[in-house]
């Protein structure tokens, strides 16, 4: 018997250019892109174990989406250069979908809508954690959901600072979710998806708009990082130098840094970044950098 082929994937369907606000959507895409210039922050993080630094994606995460949705409004001259949209700022409501929308400060006239994430690029986990499982027909054509990615700017200290994020059609992801759930997982649970009828884009809170699969044991429906659909960007985030240290390195050495690890373990794992550092034997500005966060850490074993 012939293994079953599966349908052809989801396609993206983006707004057609010859919308009227066309022109808005590309700005806001382009300004998104550039959020990692413009971001700023009042935040300042100083004093945390390392053994709590996994913390700070719960305890620093709506904060970041917060002041991201400021940035937002602040570098206006970039998605509005014209003036065209002066009645229209970026709310943030996170009770609903979509938790960030373009609309006018009277009324509820809205344009479009973000799903808005941060990612602590330190976290656990290798990939976002972030569960969407809003159902395909609640995404208009122009929203988009946008994965955040930040550190502190010393690694184990200082104010957030932002990297390139992930920009993606709410729809297609939510569409490709379903298509990897129901045939690129093999599973051999029910894949079948409960879609709610009715819904349409900029749903009220009370609304329900999720889609809830048969059969969820592991409770990972809407994990989008491992629908593959992110595969590429992780990768590339991953290579991040993060003063002369690549992001993947730090991630497993926090990892191995934790309240069960003995000094020693801890200690040999700081003398396996220092080693990195110094292998190519040409002191820089970033390999310094990355020598006083070591040092940094071997002060925390000390406490």
């Amino acid at each position: 018997m012939s293994p079953t082929v599966p349908p052809t994937p989801p396609a993206r369907k983006l707004p057609d250019a010859a919308w009227e606000h066309y022109g808005l959507y590309c700005a806001v895409r382009e300004a998104l892109a550039t959020l990692p210039i413009y971001f700023r922050t009042e935040t300042h993080i100083a004093g945390v174990m390392a053994t709590d630094l996994y913390t700070l994606n719960s305890v620093l995460g709506a904060t970041i989406e917060e002041q991201v949705v400021r940035t937002l409004n602040l570098i206006r001259s970039t998605w509005d250069s014209s003036g065209k949209y002066a009645l229209y700022s970026f709310v943030r409501q996170p009770q609903t979908f979509p938790d960030v929308r373009l609309r006018k400060a009277t009324g509820d006239d809205t344009i479009l809508g973000l799903e808005l994430k941060g990612w602590y690029l330190l976290a656990k986990e290798t990939e976002p954690s972030l569960r969407f499982q809003t159902t395909a027909s609640a995404c208009a054509e122009q929203d988009l959901i946008v994965v955040v990615p930040w550190v502190l700017s010393n690694v184990i200290s200082g104010a957030p600072m932002l990297f390139e994020p992930w920009i993606e059609s709410a729809r297609y992801a939510a569409e490709f979710r379903n298509y990897h759930w129901q045939h690129l997982r093999q599973a051999a649970s029910d894949t079948a998806i409960v879609v709610p009828s009715g819904i349409g884009p900029y749903p009220v809170k009370a609304d329900q708009i999720g889609d809830r699969p048969a059969s969820d044991v592991g409770g990972n429906f809407g994990r989008l990082a491992r629908t593959g659909i992110m595969e590429e960007y992780i990768r590339k985030l991953d290579e991040i130098s993060l003063c002369g240290i690549k992001a993947e390195f730090w991630r497993q050495f926090l990892k191995s840094f934790q309240e069960s690890t003995t000094d020693a373990q801890a200690r040999a794992a700081i003398e396996r970044l220092r080693k990195r550092v110094l292998a190519d034997g040409t002191p820089s500005a970033r390999s310094e950098s990355a020598l006083r966060i070591l040092v940094e850490l071997e002060t925390l074993l000390n406490e």
